[in-house]
């Protein structure tokens, strides 16, 4: 089936979630650090533990929200969804099994659907803020979810 898609413009200030696994949290302070020059022109969001030790370092505001497995990938996930996030630095750690392993593939899976750049690693999160489209508005297609909605339930009452 084909679905219709919309435009949707991120802004020039974009809306960047920070995440962390425990054994990441130093990796990620240390980037928001060295990019801090960048960071400081958007506006910061980050789950728990993470978005304080980022404020803490850096002295960037953060948006915190609870801890990951607490609830905190899911808050981000839903504010993706909502179209209040525009992109997703998470670096997280492929080697440790995780209890909340579930809300960490929904968050990547939302984030997906939603066609915003994640960066799971230093060298994806690097690319992305030296990017042309970091400090400038940017367009692309999205599924028209709404659409699909309509259809199903239109499909549904037949």
């Amino acid at each position: 089936m084909n679905y219709e898609q919309v435009i949707h413009t991120m802004e020039k200030q974009k809306r960047v979630a920070l995440v962390a696994h425990d054994n990441r949290k130093a990796a990620l302070v240390a980037w928001c650090e060295e990019n801090k020059h960048t960071l400081k022109r958007h506006f910061l969001l980050g789950t728990g533990t993470t978005s304080k030790l980022i404020a803490e370092a850096t002295g960037l505001p953060v948006k915190g929200f609870k801890s990951g497995p607490l609830g905190g990938d899911q808050q981000i996930g839903a504010r993706i969804a909502q179209g209040e996030i525009d992109m997703l630095i998470f670096f997280w750690d492929p080697l440790e099994a995780q209890p909340h392993d579930p809300d960490v593939k929904a968050l990547l899976r939302i984030a997906a659907v939603y066609d915003i750049p994640v960066a799971n690693n230093r060298a994806t999160a690097d690319f992305l803020i030296s990017s042309e489209y970091m400090n400038g508005e940017y367009k692309h297609e999205v599924f028209d979810y709404n659409k699909i909605l309509e259809e199903r339930v239109k499909n549904l009452s037949k």
